[in-house]
């Protein structure tokens, strides 16, 4: 029987139909889905977007159009697999384009909540947790003057301003801002 001829009876209702077409085009779906990566997930699961791609086909196939079940079907099952690791591939470096930097001026609670970085009340509680975590190791590692400077430097104040503000050079500031680079990365305030 051909693919066709089979693709007509799954479509009048024929269970026994649809799932010998199915079977006849698993090899296919794996040589499809071969060549491809899928972040963080593996073979079997782009096998089982290739199978989603051929049950399109099945429920889209129209032979009135001049392409055979065949080009149709690797056609559907191609295009699902590269979505999928289009799909995946977004979220690849999710981790990195959501952190947050030591260095810059946004680093404010009340501002990393107001991002919407956040998508959940447990994110968002984690994120407030390790934050009283950081500053309490900060709060015992950092003499007053380190705090009041990271507290301005965090503002986004220039070296000049923190200088002015704190009644010290604008090198007391600038050595004070190295300190606190050291301790920040000092092995006692990492979890």
């Amino acid at each position: 029987m051909t693919d066709e001829e089979l693709w007509l009876r799954a479509r009048d209702g024929d269970p026994g139909a649809e799932e010998d077409l199915i079977k006849r085009y698993t090899v296919t779906v794996r040589m499809c889905a071969r060549p491809y990566f899928l972040a963080g997930g593996d073979s079997e699961d782009l096998t089982q977007e290739g199978l989603l791609g051929l049950l399109s086909a099945l429920r889209h196939f129209d032979p009135q159009r001049d392409v055979s079940f065949k080009t149709y079907a690797e056609r559907c099952i191609n295009s699902r697999l590269v979505s999928a690791v289009r799909v995946a591939s977004r979220f690849k470096h999710k981790p990195l384009n959501d952190s947050i930097s030591f260095e810059s001026p946004q680093f404010d609670e009340r501002q990393i909540l107001s991002t919407g970085n956040l998508r959940d009340p447990e994110e968002m509680v984690i994120t407030r947790e390790l934050t009283e975590e950081l500053q309490a190791a900060l709060d015992a590692k950092l003499s007053d003057l380190e705090r009041r400077v990271l507290d301005l430097y965090l503002e986004g104040l220039p070296y000049t301003d923190i200088a002015e503000r704190n009644g010290i050079s604008v090198k007391s500031v600038d050595n004070a801002v190295q300190r606190i680079r050291r301790k920040l990365t000092d092995q006692s305030i990492r979890r």
